[in-house]
């Protein structure tokens, strides 16, 4: 079936009419009881249209509230047919995509220049079903495991008691997160702050494995790098581009696309094969690092964004991406974070919008949905027969060829409730914070010691300051004189820290 939202519409002149389809033949006044009397409940098209008002909300997204998404398509030009029976990478394939871009932590209306990582979603219509790629504008994330992501949340989220946002809530949850040093020296940077979402790159950020048809495995991981290049706001240009326009972001995408300025980027991969994962002092699964340079990139296509959607919540809002929904050669790596979002981002689509989300026309893969799911809200999926279980024996019996099995995974040891035993929080921060050019340090140093400035819990402050000073001596050294913190205090605590 064809999705309307995938073929677009052209505007014409029609009646107005009700949902059932009957025309409408007053939209401006009600029925009443006479020139003076009360309205009448019999006026159908009143209540209707009133009721259908007061339902237009539905739940907003927890995280990722505000977005952006538009239309596109993604072309290979590599042949991986050795790692991957994915034929979203088959040469001569052009793969229709959706994209939303968004903010993490703000409401739907709130300003696109918050201090933010970027949601960087890509689904992929392919002939092999739907494959969402749900990433960020960062390589790396805040936390390893996803126990902690309800933690993480609330803590950056508005208090439960003032509603409003507190630098002392999140710093005394990082300040017990030395894992997320390293996104938060990248968060502060001017990077972590793009001007666009033209000119930001995006990443998959955790591992996954590339299958091939021998059932050879790899571990690959996922980079959008931007044809416009990285362009950024500095500390002291955000709240002058906030009064301008606190759109930025959306104006700027829309604005290009109507102007034929189709912006692209280019997928690469980094690919490790899996006897390697022990030959690294940290953990290749784990999503607070980044994997090294010495496993070079590879370019494999290239994604050009070219349609913006005729209805912004059939699209934007009523799309559900979930790193879950892959296709036969991709499949999910061991990376506890990774684990936890397979199951969470699928569950708050099916909150959010019901458990048949993905009929919806946004959703609705490209390619025929044959199971024997059955029923519940707004059921539209044309399953016909009574035989609704699997196996049987009529002729209608689904088929399940072997080659679409999971691959199977080597397991050691027991189950366990324990942290990796590679943890090495503060290396990758300080390695980072060296690459910077003096600009970017200094910008760094003002925007991050800005919020910290706002930590009133001396020992929160103390303790964050110290991770940054174990990640790089002259890091925590300027952060701690533009917070005018004691920086023996600071050294001792840097001294007492353990780098795994």
């Amino acid at each position: 079936m064809v999705s309307a939202i995938a073929i677009g519409h052209t505007a014409y002149a029609a009646d107005m009419t009700r949902d059932n389809g009957s025309p409408v033949g007053d939209n401006q006044n009600s029925q009443t009881a006479g020139p003076k009397g009360p309205v009448l409940l019999q006026d159908s098209h009143l209540v209707e249209k009133l009721q259908r008002f007061d339902r237009e909300r539905i739940p907003e997204r927890v995280v990722h509230a505000r977005g952006t998404g538009i239309f596109g398509e993604f072309v290979p030009t590599a042949d991986l047919g050795s790692l991957t029976t994915a034929k979203v990478f088959a040469p001569g394939t052009k793969t229709p995509v959706f994209v939303r871009f968004s903010t993490v932590m703000g409401y739907r209306g709130s300003p696109e220049q918050a201090r933010d990582p970027r949601g960087f979603a890509v689904k992929f219509y392919t002939q092999q079903g739907n494959w969402d790629m749900v990433g960020i504008n960062w390589p790396v994330f805040f936390i390893r495991d996803a126990i902690k992501f309800p933690d993480f949340v609330h803590a950056n989220k508005p208090s439960a008691v003032t509603g409003v946002q507190d630098a002392n809530l999140a710093f005394d949850f990082f300040s017990h997160t030395p894992e997320a040093t390293n996104m938060l020296t990248h968060l502060y940077t001017d990077e972590g702050m793009p001007n666009s979402y033209r000119h930001m790159d995006g990443y998959g950020v955790h591992a996954f494995k590339f299958v091939n048809a021998k059932g050879e495995v790899h571990y690959v991981k996922f980079h959008w790098k931007s044809h416009q290049g990285i362009a950024t706001l500095r500390p002291q240009e955000i709240a002058q581009s906030i009064g301008k326009d606190w759109n930025l972001m959306s104006d700027d995408l829309y604005n290009a696309v109507k102007a034929h300025d189709n912006p692209q980027w280019d997928l690469y991969i980094q690919v490790m094969s899996p006897q390697d994962l022990d030959k690294f002092d940290f953990d290749p699964l784990d999503d607070t690092k980044v994997w090294p340079a010495t496993i070079p990139e590879q370019k494999v296509g290239t994604m050009t964004l070219n349609r913006i959607p005729d209805n912004y919540f059939e699209s934007t809002e009523e799309s559900a991406f979930a790193p879950s929904r892959m296709v036969p050669g991709i499949e999910p790596s061991e990376d506890r974070m990774l684990q936890g979002r397979l199951f969470s981002y699928a569950d708050t689509q099916m909150y959010r919008l019901g458990a048949n989300y993905n009929q919806l026309p946004i959703n609705r893969p490209a390619v025929p949905v044959n199971n024997v799911n059955q029923d519940g809200y707004m059921n539209g999926g044309d399953r016909k027969g009574e035989v609704n279980y699997e196996p049987s024996g009529t002729p209608a019996e689904l088929t399940q060829p072997a080659r679409y099995k999971y691959v199977q995974t080597p397991l050691t040891g027991t189950t366990q409730q324990m942290a990796i035993h590679k943890t090495l929080d503060f290396r990758q921060a300080g390695e980072y914070y060296r690459s910077l050019s003096e600009t970017d340090k200094a910008d760094l140093v003002t925007a991050l010691s800005g919020d910290l400035n706002h930590v009133t819990n001396d020992a929160s402050k103390y303790t964050m300051l110290s991770y940054f000073y174990k990640a790089d001596a002259d890091y925590g050294k300027r952060l701690a004189s533009a917070t005018h913190a004691n920086l023996a205090r600071v050294q001792d605590a840097a001294a007492h820290l353990s780098e795994n």
